[in-house]
């Protein structure tokens, strides 16, 4: 069937060849020149030789379109600047170790990961690019939290140089490195640019070592620059640049490049449909968010970025009925504190989370709502996504002014942010309740 269609299209294309060139033959051939035309045509026709149309020969500078040589300049001049990582694992029950088992699982082919069943430590590969003439790699968190040992090599060079983490954060997804032994004329540090400037539909290349592949290269556009979604270990929604350009595991910590070969986003994660690969939507963390972290990761010695928490379980209000909300006397839009955690800074700022109180004469329960949090520093909250994004962007130690709603009553509410591990304190109170 597809055979069939290929001929027709090729046979078509020849019969419009003809007849366009019949017609410009007739309009610029003498009158007695006619028939010998139309006698050669017949002639060419039978014997189906094709007439050459380029008489020019192939010149490949001519041939390559702006975009394309665009994208080899940029390739040839950024590519020493990419880090190919390796990292091993000696506790096959991390976090990350089950990531790549998953990951390794849905390959259809074996790219030399060695099995835990044979009692082997495991391996994996990531991406890098050298952000600094002082040899500091960033890449993704996620591909070396829980390492024992990392290892990198730079391109046309089969040399490898173990590395240290010079510090992480988490919630953002980076972290930096730091080789041991590159020498200085080896470290092509790239360009950061500005994700603030982009456009949807400007181009992107994205550079890594999908499925081991180092040094791969694929390009697309800025697919969309209005994303948010789970980043990091606490998850919260955060604002990612979207493209096309194939993504894949292995990919992650790479740059993603504009065309002035200007770093605009570090690959982190990708949508596959369930299958494991590229889908064409992958999600790059924006370069601006590198620049902020960069002096506190540079500065870092081995630690851990912590972001500042509330600790609050929250809802958004909006979730709840009309009714609901005018019984309770409940605003329109916010943020509905449902739980607030023993030792946290919502608890020292004295903010009120949903309670349950009994009726001693009748023993009826009653549910009563607790704080709705409106706006921070004066800035409405119009869905409940925005407070963590609004608290995860403030340094520990920041004083926010929360515009908080109880029982009907407008206030201002002052919080002293620190870090909170809420994972641990809800394990532990509702451990404390059974």
């Amino acid at each position: 069937m597809n055979k069939t269609l290929s001929i027709l299209a090729l046979t078509g294309s020849l019969v419009l060849g003809g007849l366009v060139g019949y017609d410009i033959r007739e309009r610029n051939a003498a009158p007695q020149a006619t028939a010998t035309a139309a006698q050669e045509q017949t002639a060419d026709a039978t014997s189906g030789q094709m007439v050459q149309t380029l008489a020019q020969p192939y010149d490949n500078a001519r041939a390559r379109t702006e975009s394309e040589a665009n994208t080899v300049q940029i390739v040839k001049e950024r590519r020493d600047g990419l880090v190919f990582i390796s990292v091993t694992e000696q506790d096959s029950s991390s976090a990350q170790a089950q990531l790549r088992q998953r990951l390794q699982q849905q390959l259809p082919f074996d790219f030399g990961l060695p099995d835990d069943r044979q009692g082997q430590a495991r391996t994996g590969t990531g991406s890098g690019f050298f952000v600094t003439s002082g040899g500091d790699i960033i890449t993704n968190n996620h591909v070396v939290e829980g390492a024992s040992e990392i290892t990198v090599r730079l391109h046309g060079s089969k040399k490898t140089y173990k590395a240290k983490v010079v510090a992480r954060a988490p919630d953002f997804d980076l972290a930096l490195i730091r080789a041991e032994g590159v020498p200085s004329s080896e470290i092509k540090a790239l360009p950061l640019g500005n994700s603030d400037q982009l456009d949807v539909g400007l181009k992107a290349i994205a550079m890594g070592a999908p499925f081991g592949l180092d040094f791969s290269v694929s390009e697309g556009i800025i697919s969309s620059l209005e994303r948010q979604v789970p980043v990091g270990t606490k998850g919260v929604n955060q604002n990612v640049i979207q493209t096309d350009a194939a993504i894949n595991p292995g990919n992650s910590g790479g740059p993603l490049l504009n065309s002035a070969g200007q770093v605009i986003g570090v690959n982190t994660q990708i949508l596959t449909g369930g299958i494991g690969q590229s889908a064409g939507v992958g999600f790059a963390i924006p370069v601006n968010t590198v620049k902020k972290l960069l002096p506190e990761l540079q500065a870092g010695k081995g630690t851990v970025i912590q972001t500042p928490s509330l600790g609050v379980g929250i809802s958004d209000v909006a979730s709840l009925s009309a009714a609901e909300r005018k019984q309770a006397n409940l605003p329109e839009q916010g943020v509905l504190i449902g739980r607030v955690y023993q030792g946290s800074p919502a608890a020292a700022a004295g903010l009120k989370g949903s309670r349950t109180i009994t009726d001693e004469s009748t023993g009826q329960r009653t549910t009563l709502p607790g704080d709705v949090i409106t706006a921070v520093d004066g800035q409405p909250l119009t869905g409940v996504e925005q407070l963590p994004q609004q608290i995860i962007s403030r340094r520990i130690g920041e004083t926010v002014t929360l515009t908080v709603i109880r029982d009907g009553q407008k206030r201002d509410v002052k919080v002293t942010l620190k870090a909170f591990d809420l994972a641990a304190a809800a394990q532990r109170e509702d451990a404390q309740e059974q």
